[in-house]
């Protein structure tokens, strides 16, 4: 972007530069620690300026705020997306390791049949979407295609089914524990 021309210097300290202290208070109490504040403040100065060029911006504050939610929102969806796939991945790496001694494929088959009956217990939409993603390996593109649903509605499919799946888990392993 070019330098800016001293008016859009005045403006820009006049109406928005004084609302950076509390936009990032805003956005570190209301999306944690997961997020970049300091990319998404710079991405939103650049687009406010874009934004003033093409225009009279009216309330300044408000379209500054509003910019910042969807960049802020738009960075933890990569970061669940990402996040998400890697796990899938990484579970799914040692599933068939033909080396694995008598003790430890026993309790993989056991595991196996815990999550297989934890996916089971699930609604049936969060199981389809669990099932395709698990078993079959499949992106989340896809999977949204597969089943006619947005990429978005998927992500949060998986996220709810993990959770339901890891209490499910959690429970199970808790019960099974000899009382002391």
């Amino acid at each position: 972007m070019p330098p800016a021309d001293p008016e859009t210097t005045q403006w820009f300290i006049a109406h928005v530069q004084p609302h950076e202290a509390m936009l990032r208070a805003w956005l570190a109490q209301g999306f944690g620690p997961r997020l970049t504040a300091d990319d998404v403040v710079q991405e939103a100065f650049l687009r406010v300026l874009r934004a003033r060029d093409t225009g009279e911006l009216q309330a300044p504050k408000a379209f500054l705020f509003a910019i910042a939610r969807n960049l802020a929102l738009d960075q933890l969806r990569r970061h669940a997306v990402s996040r998400t796939d890697s796990l899938v991945e990484a579970d799914c790496s040692n599933v068939l390791d033909d080396h694995a001694s008598i003790p430890e494929t026993v309790a993989r088959e056991q595991e196996r049949a815990l999550l297989t009956e934890a996916i089971q217990s699930l609604p049936e939409r969060c199981r389809q979407v669990m099932t395709l993603r698990i078993v079959y390996g499949l992106t989340q593109r896809v999977i949204g295609e597969k089943l006619g649903i947005s990429d978005r509605t998927v992500a949060a499919q998986l996220a709810i089914g993990t959770k339901k799946c890891t209490d499910f888990m959690l429970h199970r392993l808790a019960d099974r524990r000899p009382a002391r």
